[in-house]
This record gives C-alpha cells, structure tokens and sequence, in this order.
C-alpha cells in the first residue's frame, strides 16, 4: 500500500495538478428560475454529485440565530445534533445518532474547513479554534462516505468561507452584545478585482458564561484569497492564526439539573479547570484545467494546534502539527451521443506527529494543584499516518436522465508511539515502557447508487460502506500497562433510498431519506476496576448496532406582490425519526458481562424536529422565529435512565437597508433565545462513560455527575453589521 501511494504522490507532483471540487455538467440543474429557498440549487447539485442523501446550510441559515454558536444553526438540521461541554467550546456533531460516545470532541465524523480537514490524522475532530462566525454555507454528507473522504461511519461536515462578489474595496464591522456579558465582533476589508478576491478577517468573541467558571474569549484572523492567472489556473489561498480559552464548569447529577440548580462541578472549579487552544492553519489549493473534459486540483494543508487542558483529575499540555495533501482528478468523457462518463479518482494523505504529557493530581483537596510522582504520568511522542486511494465514476445516461454511480476507496491508517519517560536511567524504579506501534488492515469501501432525475426531482437509491479504526490513546491501556491488541476497525454498512425536489412551481422544496445501517463491531469507551485501586477506561469492541430512521427537510416560500407591510414569507419543517438498537452487544461492568441486545442506542432521541417561520417586509424589516425539539433519550446502555426531552424557541427580529448611494448597508437585530424557559442540556455522558465521581466535586457521596445543563431561562443578544464600500 505504502509503495503504490508514494507512485500516486510522485506522478501527481510532476503533473503540477489539483483536485476539482466541483463537477460543471452533471451538477446543473435545468434553466427554470427557482422560487425555493437559495440553497437548493447548490444543494441538490451536492446530491446528485454524492449519490448520498446531503443537506446544506447557507448564509441564510446561518444568519438565523448567532452563527458562532454552531448547535443554533447545525443543530436543527434533520439528523444532526451538536453537543458542547462549554458556552462555544467542547463541540461534537453527531450525524444520525453516531459520534456521541465519546468524553472529550468529535470521532466518528470528517470535518473540512474551506477543503482543509480540520480532523487529524487520527480521525479526532476539535473544533474548539474555528471561527464558525465566518462560515458562508455548510454541507453535511449524512452516513458512511468514506468512498470519498476517508475515515468516518457517521458521515462528512464541509464549512466553506466565501470572498465578496462584489468588485472594489468593502469594509464590514459586526457587533454583538448580550447576555452574560457577551461581546462578540468581526472586522473584514475584501478587496475584489478582475482576477483576484481576498479578505482579511478579524474575530473576537468574549463572555463571561452562564455557568460557574464557565468564560470564553476567542480571537481569529484569518485570510482568503483567490487568484486566477489564465482560463485554465486559478490558486486558493487560505491562512488563520486562533486562540481559544474555555472555562469548564464540569457536569452535575440528573437531580440537580431538574431542580434548575447548576452550582457547577467543585472538582473542576477548584482546578479553574480550562482548555486554552491556539492554532495556525494554512492551505493552498491549486486548479488546473488540462481541457473542458479533464480537470485536476490539489490542496496542500497544514494545521498546528498547541493546547493546555485542566480538568478536574490531571494536567495535559498537547502539541500537534497535521499535515498532507487531497489531489482529485476530474475526467468526462462522451461515450456516445445518449451516454456521458464522468469519474473522479485521487488521494488524500495525512500525518500527524504529537507531543501529550499528561500528570494526575493528588486530589488533595487544601492543595489541588499538587501532581502525583512522575513515574505514573504519561509524556508521549505520537506518529499518526492515514492515507486513502479512492475512485467515483458516474455514468450518465442522457436520453432517460439516469446514472449509475460507482465508487471504491481503499483506506489505510497505522500508529507509532514513543514513551519518553521510559528512557533508561530516567526516572528511577519506572520499568515500564509503554511504547508501541499498531497498524489496522486497509478497509475497502464501495458506494454504489442509482439516480433519476424526472422533471425537477431527483431519486437515489444507494449502498455504502465506511470504518472507523481505533485513535493510539484507545491502541493502549495504561492502566493494565498493555496494549489493546484485540481491537479492530469498526464497520459500517448503508443502504438508503433518498428523494429531492421541488413542487408548486418550486416553491416547495423537500427532501426525504430511508436508511438502514449497520454498524459492525462497535467501539465503545468502558470502564472497569484497577488492581491498584479505583476505576480505569479503555475501549473494546462490544458487538453491532442496527441503525433505521427516517430523515425529512420540507421548506416553502410564498412572494406577496403591493403588500406594505410582508413581501415574502418562508417556512420550513425538519423531522428525524429513530430506531436505533444494539444488536449482539455485550460489555463487561464491574467484572461482569451484560448482554444489551434490543436495548435502545443512548444519546439518540427517537424524534427531532424543527420548525421555522420566517416574516419580511419590503422594508427590510425580517423576523426568523425558530423551534427545535429533542425527545428523551436513555443514558446507559440497560436504558434505566431516561433523560426528558426538551423544545427551545429562539426569535430574532431585524431591519435590512442600503443608502440611497449604495454606499452603506446595515442590518440591526435583536435576538432572544430558549424563550419559553425550558430546562435542557448540552451535553450528556453516555453509555460507558456514565456515573461519573471526581473526588471533591461538592456533591453528595456516591452521587454521579453525568450532565451539562444549559441556561434554564430566556436570554437575548443584540447586535448591528454595517458595511462600507469604497
């Protein structure tokens, strides 16, 4: 595998070429003129382009509540749900029930930031430095798409930036003010020529929290530019410098959070605990066009994220510098006058080199930053290499507008870890060396659909495959000394049947999929008693789990001709419904083997919807009302805990205009949130990582902290965007 990508490297960097993100004849839709909501032409050109049910978030959306608060915006979407262990920060998406397993960020999904992954080699998503107040549209790709994009069971996030499309200089200042002292802002100068776009952007966001110890303040530049030199190349440029601190008010018991009473976690407020990120990205994307049937683009990326995290049990500094590259040929071919062959084959390569120490504290309470002796800590050096090789080839048939699409990739990832306290003479009386090296077998995975397109809808049916292999920290037990050798890759199997389209002269738009997936041999966090005392984690393989839903978006938009007071009103309904079981699925608790087969998947509410209502006037005046409603889920994998359900209605009202010189535009707004004072939460521990006790946490004895509230009240924000063009 090794030898064959190096050829593939080698032959890409002599042809001076890059990956096309975007196909051109197969993508568009027909000359109408669609009333839809504006992200439905894009939208259903991502899904003709996947062969997978895909949904998209523009700017609109965004806009609709705060777009820094990424669980406002994605989080209504059907299927989709986002977590968080702090105000902005602690982040996990979770795509059709899939990713919510985990303590500490995002596994099980692939996330890109403007074509740069932002998850690592090792398949961990933090999102805790990215400025999601920048972000133009978002597309999620909803199941396994690793044909594609690599590793990943719970499918794929891509957010985009956008330059302005307008020629000249423009200079635009946001300003945000709220609750618990939020004070959010955005400075950006574009600057759009004949040949060239760029911006520079400026972000910072600072808030005191609703919880105990529970700050923000978060400070990005960032830079995007756009430069074509002929009709055949143009060059992306992206750059972002970020600095993110995050207080950690830790979780509290179920009890506490029905009484509305969030005194915040004494463990980790006694630590200050915290999470203070900073990071620097850069990437270059290179787009040739050899000629109108054969293009190529390549995006060279690097990202540098050096960390310091607190919590309640340890001290961690982490350092990790990812790098690679994705180059994706594009080549049409015209078999015949009635049949069109468009197929995309190419690479993407990561790896990823880390530096993690990591020491526990005494749990002396009079002295909480006391660290236990050396020998028992952790100081890692990690090597992570990922690679795919991936084909997708869709054939057209024109005459009955239908395509077959097929699609393999080959996916390979391996580890290498150095102990670097185990150096002979080091530290005295340590004999252990924890060091080792693990390589997981290269998974196969194919995508095959079939499409048709019948007037303005489109329908797919569709088989994938994805995997998800184990991270090194889940490769080792350090409690037991030893390393993980039973683990495999986790395997995922869809077959889904999809519909999009557009009805009632297009102004109804919808979407709708059918899925069956399954997922083999599951990897679950446990926890199980130390010989030496207490508790440990590790993950194990715990069996299957069967995943069937139903996930619908419905909007519609209706145009009011001479009325004063409403020109345009839209509305939209999205709906998931779950049923999610184990299936073979056994774990050892407390010495002993459970058998959870039928029990019910936790974290997963068996209904999600959302509803939005949207008013403007001719005026500019706009009001975007919003409701969004989970349903209980169960906690533990025996499902004797259920967790209520809970609906937040979030409103914000505007006013848009231009001068009469096209000079400035502005747009005021107030904003109020979970109006109805719904108690509800951000964050749950879930299944094996349940009925957790840190010592001095201010509860009573034996009581468990499992759970995250959110701010049980109404809160409101304010702001004004102006921008200015030159």
């Amino acid at each position: 595998m090794g030898s064959k990508i190096i050829v593939i490297i080698v032959t890409f960097f002599s042809l001076q070429i890059v990956a096309q993100t975007k196909q051109d004849s197969i993508n568009q839709l027909k000359n109408i003129t669609i009333n839809a909501r504006p992200k439905i032409v894009k939208e259903q050109s991502e899904f003709k382009r996947h062969g997978q049910f895909t949904e998209l978030l523009s700017s609109q959306e965004l806009n609709r509540n705060n777009p820094a608060f990424l669980e406002q915006s994605l989080g209504v979407m059907a299927g989709v749900q986002v977590d968080k262990r702090t105000q902005v920060g602690g982040q996990r998406i979770v795509i059709r029930g899939y990713g919510n397993d985990q303590k500490f960020n995002n596994w099980g999904i692939k996330a890109y930031y403007n074509q740069i992954p932002i998850t690592n080699a090792e398949g961990v998503t933090i999102l805790d430095d990215v400025d999601f107040s920048i972000v133009d549209n978002i597309e999620v790709i909803k199941g396994p798409a690793s044909t594609m994009y690599g590793a990943g069971v719970g499918g794929v996030v891509r957010f985009y930036l956008k330059n302005s499309d307008e020629k000249g200089i423009s200079l635009t200042q946001n300003t945000t003010t709220g609750s618990f002292n939020l004070f959010q802002t955005n400075t950006r100068l574009d600057y759009v020529s004949d040949n060239s776009s760029m911006f520079v952007n400026f972000g910072h966001l600072e808030s005191d929290g609703y919880r105990p110890n529970g700050q923000s303040l978060k400070n990005f530049i960032t830079y995007k530019a756009d430069f074509k030199f002929n009709d055949k190349q143009t060059v992306n440029v992206f750059l972002s410098h970020n600095f993110s601190h995050e207080g950690i008010s830790g979780q509290i018991p179920y009890s506490y959070y029905y009484a509305n009473n969030d005194p915040g976690n004494n463990a980790y407020i006694r630590n200050n605990a915290h999470l203070n990120m900073q990071s620097t990205r850069f990437g270059v994307t290179n787009n040739f066009k050899f000629s109108n049937k054969f293009k190529n683009a390549t995006v060279l990326f690097y990202s540098g994220t050096e960390s310091e995290r607190v919590v309640a049990g340890a001290s961690e500094q982490f350092s990790s510098p990812n790098y690679g590259f994705r180059s994706v040929f594009t080549k049409s071919i015209d078999i015949s006058n009635a049949i069109e062959n468009v197929l995309d084959f190419g690479t993407e390569i990561q790896q990823c080199k880390s530096l993690i120490s990591n020491f526990r504290f005494t749990g002396d309470l009079n002295n909480p930053f006391t660290v236990s002796p050396i020998a028992p800590g952790n100081y890692y050096k990690y090597t992570t290499n990922q690679q795919s090789v991936f084909i997708h080839d869709r054939i057209n048939f024109k005459k009955y507008e239908l395509s077959l699409i097929l699609g393999l990739s080959a996916n390979h990832i391996d580890y290498d870890r150095i102990d670097l306290l185990a150096l002979p003479g080091l530290i005295i009386g340590n004999t252990k060396n924890t060091s080792f090296s693990k390589s997981f077998t290269t998974s196969y995975n194919p995508h095959i659909a079939i499409q048709k397109t019948f007037k303005d809808q489109i329908f797919n049916l569709s088989y994938s495959e994805g995997y998800n292999a184990p991270t090194a920290s889940n490769s080792f037990i350090a409690a037991l000394n030893k390393t993980n050798d039973d683990l495999v890759a986790e395997k995922a199997k869809m077959i889904e049947f999809s519909a999009q389209g557009l009805l009632f002269d297009t102004r109804f738009d919808y979407q709708v999929s059918l899925f069956n997936m399954n997922i083999n041999n599951k990897l679950t966090q446990l926890s199980a008693a130390n010989p030496a005392g207490g508790n440990y984690t590790y993950t194990a393989n715990t069996g299957n789990q069967l995943n069937k839903g139903l996930e619908a978006s419905i909007g519609y938009v209706y145009e009011i001709k001479s009325n004063p007071f409403l020109s345009k009103l839209t509305s939209f309904v999205n709906f998931s419904y779950y049923d999610f079981k184990y299936t073979n699925f056994s774990t050892r608790i407390g010495g002993i083997l459970s058998d959870f087969s039928n029990k019910t998947v936790v974290g997963v509410p068996k209904q999600k919807y959302s509803v939005g209502l949207d008013f403007q006037s001719p005026k500019g005046v706009y009001l975007n009302s919003t409701f969004n409603y989970l349903s209980e889920v169960y906690s533990d994998f025996a499902n004797t805990n259920s967790v209520n359900g809970f609906g937040l209605l979030n409103v914000k009202l505007g006013c848009k205009f231009t001068t009469n010189n096209k000079k400035v535009s502005l747009d005021f707004f107030v904003a109020g949130n979970n109006l109805t004072n719904q108690t509800n939460y951000t964050f749950l521990f879930l299944g094996g990582s349940i009925n957790d006790l840190d010592s001095g946490n201010g509860f009573p004895t034996e009581m468990a902290a499992d759970v995250n509230p959110g701010f049980n009240k109404a809160y409101f924000w304010n702001g004004i965007n102006i921008k200015y063009y030159f």
